[in-house]
Parts: structure tokens; C-alpha cells; sequence
């Protein structure tokens, strides 16, 4: 990685400043902007210490060439056990180590075998051959959702179901699971339980992925799941830990970016209408709304040694938080209007998707699938509209991956 430290500065230092806290309360009425202070810490300085709910002192990242610097520096490690908790309510100290399999918390060369492992499984090729699976099981709920008539919650109707059908299909779980896994990966990723709650709730899902485990061993179905217990080399605690680990991370975060999308779309109907009416935007405008909303919004990483940055000393051991929604609001990357949203805008570079070694291994599937959902639902019902006031609309604010709670629509019938 390159020195950032500005020619004309004496030379690294450490900040002398008091620590701030990570802001986390969203600005009343405005759903889709990070938490108000953010954009004050990423224009005062891109790195700042900050102090942890743990009393660990470390760093928060805000400006976009900072956090990407980061997420791309094998300097830092993403390991679970050498991290503090960035939000209040987590274990005192360090967390625990990853379960075997959960490449979110690896580092190379560990997480290397895994990623090589699953990389030949998520290729873009194969994707573009699962869009005409994604626009039947698309079709299939429009059309439930028309022959039921005006009215429904879009979460459970529409963007929860077409995510979950694709990603059980392609791993082979079971569909008629869905509760109960959903229940699991729900709480796992909740900041509004206790560590015990969270930790129960990963138990629950590594147990219910070890049963699926065994059964893909003694006789391997024509999935991914079936595939990696036939042909690969993983251990059944390695190959329960990837299953979950792709399980909870292909359910939730498209299920959040087509609902909290269509909320955004539906209060800038502007831009609504620019989608609905141009199919050829669908790609563009996917890769705003990833830009524009980061659902997955906040990352960790912890410096495995001394290094400097933006003028700054980060020691080895600190923890630094980086705050990807204030990134990808930068200006200085973003310089057009950042905090609006734009479907005509060229967002390419967000890190809606994250960046480096870690970067969303699922990303061609999520692309595909809101490039299909996304239009499909605006072209389907054109009067598409909230059933409640904006400011009604419940938020994940208690979620590390935020979105929508619930989304009551409506429109008109034909």
C-alpha cells in the first residue's frame, strides 16, 4: 500500500485529539443517509481515533481513499479474535474466533483456499445462465402478488422469497426450512440481542447446516452444497461453516437491497419512472442503489502492525472501524451531488460490495437478481406506491445489514 502522508507533514503521528464514538442515530425523516455526524468526521479528517463500547481505543475510517486503502492492506487482519466491537451492547474485549468456514473472518492464505475453492461456483458466466430462473421465481411472485390485489408487505410478498428461493436452489437447502433458518440468520445478525442471543442463534444455524451436511455426504445432490461434499477436500465442520456462511449472507443482504431499493425508488419517483421505462438502465441503477443506500454498512479490521496512514500512526493491535456509507458518500470520489440519488450516475468504485480479498463472493448473483426484480416489480405495477407515510416505514436500525423492517404498498388495480 502506498505512504499517504502528505509531502509537506513532518511525518506520522498518533492523534491527540479526543476520541469520538461511532455515530449510529440516523437523522429523523431521512431513511436512507448515514448516521448524522459522519459526513462532519469524513470532511474534518478521513481517519480519526475512536473510542470503543469495550474502552478500547482505536480508529474510525470515513473518507472513501482511506477505507479502500484499508480494505485492501493485508496489514489488516480481518480476524474476529484480534477485533473490539464496534457497537455498544457486544462482548467485553476481543470477539471470538470464526467458525471454521466463515470466510468474513479469515485472513489469507487461509481465506485464499476457501475463496479459490468457491470462486469457479459464483462466476459470472454461471450467474448469467441463473437469470432465467431469477425472472421465473421473479414472475411467479408478481403474479401472487396481483391475484392477491392491492396491498401486501413487500418484505415477505416479494423481496425476501425471490433471494431466498435462488440461493436455497443453488446451495440445495430446503426451502420449506426457510423459517426456521431465517429465524437463525435473523438474530445473528441483530445489534439488538445479547452476545449469548447471537452466539445461540449461529449454534442453531451451524447445527441445522451440519445435519444438511451429512446428508449431502451419503448421497451428493446436483448443487453447490452436493458438488463441495463430493469433490472438494473441506472437512463436514468446514463445509457446515461455508454453508451457513453463504446461507445467512445470500438471504439477507439482497432481501434488503430490493426492499429498502424499492423504498428509495418510491420517494424519488423521478427516478422510478427513469427505471421503469429504460431496461437498459437496470444494470447502471443497481450499482447506484448500492452506492447510494450500503446496506452493509460498517466493517472491522485490526492492524497487525504499525502502520501509516493519512499522516496518522496506526499501532499494531488497534481496531479500526470503517464506515463504508460515509465512503461511499465521499465527495472527493462521489463529486456530483453524493447524498442524492442518481440512476444515470456512473457509481462504478462504490464499495457497496466491499473491496479486496473480502469483496462479496455472491456479487454477480445479487446483481442479477435485482437487475431482474428491481424493474420487473415498477413495470408490473406502474402505480406502485407506500401504504404508509415514509416516516412510518419501520427501519433496521438494530441490524449490521440495514434496510427495511417491513414495506406496506399498494397501487391501483388495473
Amino acid at each position: 500500500m502506498q505512504n499517504n502522508t502528505p509531502s509537506n507533514r513532518p511525518g506520522p503521528r498518533t492523534d491527540s485529539t479526543e476520541p469520538v464514538t461511532l455515530p449510529t442515530r440516523r437523522a429523523v425523516g431521512c431513511p436512507f443517509d448515514p448516521p448524522a455526524g459522519l459526513a462532519e468526521l469524513r470532511d474534518e479528517r478521513p481517519l480519526t481515533r475512536m473510542a470503543y463500547p469495550d474502552g478500547h481505543v482505536g480508529w474510525l475510517a470515513t473518507g472513501y481513499d482511506t477505507v479502500r486503502s484499508i480494505m485492501g492492506d493485508s496489514r489488516f487482519s480481518s480476524r474476529y479474535e484480534l477485533m473490539h466491537y464496534p457497537f455498544p451492547g457486544g462482548p467485553e474485549g476481543p470477539l471470538p474466533p470464526a467458525p471454521a468456514g466463515d470466510m468474513t473472518g479469515m485472513d489469507a492464505p487461509e481465506h485464499t483456499r476457501f475463496r479459490r475453492l468457491l470462486m469457479g461456483k459464483f462466476t459470472v458466466r454461471r450467474m448469467r445462465r441463473l437469470t432465467e430462473r431469477v425472472e421465473e421465481i421473479t414472475a411467479e411472485h408478481l403474479d401472487a402478488m396481483e391475484r392477491r390485489g392491492p396491498g401486501t408487505d413487500l418484505v415477505e410478498a416479494f423481496a425476501r422469497p425471490v433471494p431466498a428461493l435462488m440461493i436455497c436452489e443453488l446451495l440445495g437447502v430446503p426451502y420449506a426450512d426457510r423459517e426456521r433458518f431465517q429465524s437463525y440468520a435473523h438474530t445473528a445478525m441483530s445489534l439488538a440481542v445479547t452476545p449469548e442471543e447471537r452466539y445461540g442463534a449461529m449454534v442453531g444455524l451451524q447445527d441445522y447446516m451440519a445435519t444438511l451436511v451429512a446428508a449431502k455426504r451419503a448421497d451428493p445432490s446436483d448443487d453447490l452444497l452436493g458438488d463441495l461434499a463430493r469433490d472438494s477436500d473441506l472437512t463436514d465442520e468446514e463445509l457446515t461453516g461455508v454453508g451457513g456462511f453463504l446461507l445467512a449472507a445470500g438471504l439477507d443482504t439482497t432481501t434488503n437491497m430490493i426492499a429498502h431499493g424499492t423504498f428509495a425508488l418510491l420517494v424519488n419517483p423521478a427516478q422510478a419512472e427513469a427505471l421503469r421505462t429504460d431496461p437498459e438502465l437496470a444494470p447502471q441503477a443497481v450499482e447506484e442503489l448500492m452506492r447510494y443506500l450500503t446496506i452493509a454498512h460498517t466493517s472491522v479490521k485490526s492492524a497487525l502492525e504499525d502502520v501509516e496512514l493519512d499522516g496518522r500512526l496506526i499501532e499494531a493491535g488497534d481496531t479500526v472501524t470503517l464506515s463504508l456509507e460515509a465512503a461511499n458518500r465521499d465527495p472527493e470520489r462521489f463529486p456530483d451531488h453524493p447524498d442524492a440519488l442518481d440512476l444515470h450516475r456512473k457509481a462504478t468504485g462504490h464499495l457497496g460490495l466491499g473491496h479486496g480479498i473480502h469483496q462479496c463472493l455472491g456479487q454477480q448473483l445479487a446483481r442479477v437478481e435485482m437487475t431482474v426484480a428491481l424493474p420487473a416489480l415498477l413495470r408490473r405495477f406502474p402505480t406502485l406506491r407506500l401504504a404508509v407515510p415514509a416516516e412510518e416505514v419501520p427501519l433496521r436500525t438494530d441490524m449490521n445489514i440495514y434496510g427495511v423492517h417491513r414495506l406496506p404498498v399498494t397501487w391501483d388495480e388495473a
